[in-house]
């Protein structure tokens, strides 16, 4: 009776899903790639950007805190997030000729977008599993990569993307709301669960986790401009970053064999492949072969880790949609802030060193991860 009850609720949830990844990774694309030059176009300083753009991993990092202190994670929640990343995508419509109004729609929309993508992570691992998450949630990375072809040719002027930015925005919030509002029938989602997350006493899993997303600040932020300095042109480096999405689509699709597997030992490989992703990076930032291989390894770095992640941390925790909140919080938004800030320091004053210092950070998450593999196995041996 429960298994015919599940599979009427999740009767047209996988399209719906891939509809919604669609969707929003379209906004991060717009948002990632066209954002900060919307900004430069429109007189903004680098740093008065890079102000306004750190405030969306600060809030994403504070946020999951708020649910601790006694916040509902729950179907109202998620409503107002979504009404709030409405709202703040017109504000940036509105707001681009003032520094503090953009500031405030862009704090708005870092806690929309963070509280809206954990919460229908939780859905997606619910209702389809891991097994056939991947091939969901490759939508996303199909829409983030359409965005971007299709904005390029017709960025002529700021508001074409801010446009864009509304536009998705609204239809994300609409598939969305249609999910969540089937998916909080189910008992899982809507029953009141204790918060059994321990930062403190996981803490050797939790620094793994965020240092591997640390270590990516120099990827998203400076990959660009560290190959077109050594002689890179800028079309091939656009390749490259393509054949890294490709890579990570394909894997997304076939990776549900691999995550019947053990989820830690996944955790430490792909770790451990990001910073031998790194170290080539490092020395040899101009052979395009190499380039082109260590962009295949973003299928590890970051389809098959993110996928792992969410699915170790699933099956870790009573409390599911409070450690995808933390996961989306901490590891993306603290990594991510952190990431940046680092990657920036090393790069204007150590060029050389950026990816050098990333496979460090990539070698101590994997560390961190093997330590903590080992601490669980002590305890479940003296339990």
């Amino acid at each position: 009776m429960c298994d015919e009850r599940m599979r009427e609720n999740t009767l047209g949830v996988p399209t719906l899903l891939g509809i919604f990844y669609f969707f929003y990774f379209s906004i991060v694309g717009v948002y990632i790639i066209f954002m900060p030059k919307v900004l430069a176009m429109s007189g903004y300083s680098a740093t008065e950007i890079g102000t306004i753009f750190a405030v969306a991993p600060l809030v994403r990092f504070i946020l999951p805190f708020a649910f601790v202190r006694g916040l509902k994670l729950g179907v109202k929640s998620f409503n107002t997030a979504l009404v709030m990343m409405l709202m703040s995508s017109v504000a940036f419509y509105f707001s681009l000729d003032n520094f503090y109004k953009l500031l405030l729609a862009n704090a708005g929309l870092g806690i929309g977008l963070s509280l809206i993508l954990p919460y229908m992570e939780h859905i997606a691992l619910s209702q389809i599993g891991k097994e056939r998450y991947g091939k969901i949630r490759l939508f996303g990375s199909v829409g983030f990569v359409l965005v971007a072809l299709v904005l390029v040719r017709v960025l002529s002027e700021a508001i074409v993307a801010l446009e864009f930015l509304v536009a998705l925005s609204f239809l994300t919030a609409i598939v969305a709301y249609i999910i969540a509002k089937n998916a909080h029938r189910t008992e899982e989602i809507t029953q009141p669960v204790q918060n059994d997350i321990h930062l403190l006493r996981d803490w050797r899993l939790w620094l793994g986790l965020t240092l591997m997303q640390v270590s990516f600040g120099a990827y998203y932020n400076f990959f660009t401009i560290y190959e077109t300095d050594h002689s890179v042109s800028m079309d091939m480096t656009i390749y490259l970053w393509s054949f890294g999405v490709l890579a990570e689509i394909i894997m997304l699709y076939f990776q549900g064999k691999l995550l019947r597997l053990n989820l830690l030992l996944i955790l430490q490989i792909t770790t451990f492949a990001t910073a031998f992703r790194w170290f080539l990076l490092f020395l040899f930032p101009q052979n395009l072969l190499i380039l082109f291989f260590s962009q295949t390894l973003h299928a590890l770095s970051f389809a098959l880790f993110h996928s792992a992640a969410i699915s170790y941390l699933f099956y870790l925790y009573k409390h599911k949609a409070l450690a995808q909140q933390f996961f989306s919080g901490i590891s993306y938004g603290l990594g991510g802030f952190s990431g940046a800030i680092l990657a920036g320091y090393i790069y204007e004053y150590y060029p050389e060193y950026l990816f050098l210092s990333a496979m460090f950070l990539a070698l101590l998450a994997c560390g961190f991860l093997y330590v903590w593999e080992k601490k669980r196995r002590s305890t479940s041996l003296l339990s």
